[in-house]
């Protein structure tokens, strides 16, 4: 009796040790933050009044349609950019650029545009000194009308040919928030 509950108490203690270091357990995965609006205030480098181009979707994707609101820019100006994410469907709003900033090696923001002589570059890094996107420059040619697609990705591959200089072509990852802006450049 006594060989058999000895028997006994080391398959139990086995299959603890055993099961308890299985390497296959699953990673905690992180919900995705939900970002309800996105607001890029754009200030003068010489000074003047910001410009505010917001998006706003408070009930998430379907519903109702989300507010977006370009900006008149000057013409041949440079504008200090950046970004506020929010997810405004808490009260009191939570504040996802915080999260961005603390794990900024994670995501990166990319600014397509069709804008002629618009051309934005990156006014921050991450830790290992590639591009994030809080913090922009944002510099304007001649009068000319269209667009500015901003773009968060996470998880982009930062090395990727090009991502580095922003071109979203080869930066995988997956997409947090998309939106186009209208522009008018005078």
């Amino acid at each position: 009796m006594i060989k058999g509950t000895k028997y006994f108490a080391f398959l139990i203690i086995a299959t603890l040790l055993f099961s308890a270091c299985d390497k296959d357990d699953p990673e905690e995965v992180l919900e995705e933050e939900l970002i309800t609006t996105l607001n890029y205030t754009l200030t003068p480098s010489n000074g003047g009044t910001a410009i505010t181009l917001s998006f706003e979707d408070l009930d998430g994707d379907g519903g109702n349609d989300p507010t977006i609101t370009g900006g008149t820019l000057a013409a041949n100006q440079s504008y200090v950019g950046t970004m506020e994410l929010l997810n405004a469907s808490e009260s009191p709003a939570e504040n996802v650029t915080l999260e961005i900033d603390e794990e900024d090696e994670e995501h990166q923001f990319f600014f397509q545009s069709n804008v002629a002589n618009l051309s934005v570059a990156y006014d921050d890094k991450d830790a290992n000194g590639n591009p994030v996107g809080l913090s922009s420059i944002l510099t304007t040619g001649d009068a000319a009308s269209g667009s500015i697609t901003i773009t968060l990705r996470h998880e982009p591959a930062k090395s990727a040919s090009g991502v580095s200089d922003g071109d979203i072509t080869n930066a995988g990852g997956e997409t947090d928030i998309e939106v186009i802006f209208p522009i008018d450049v005078q």
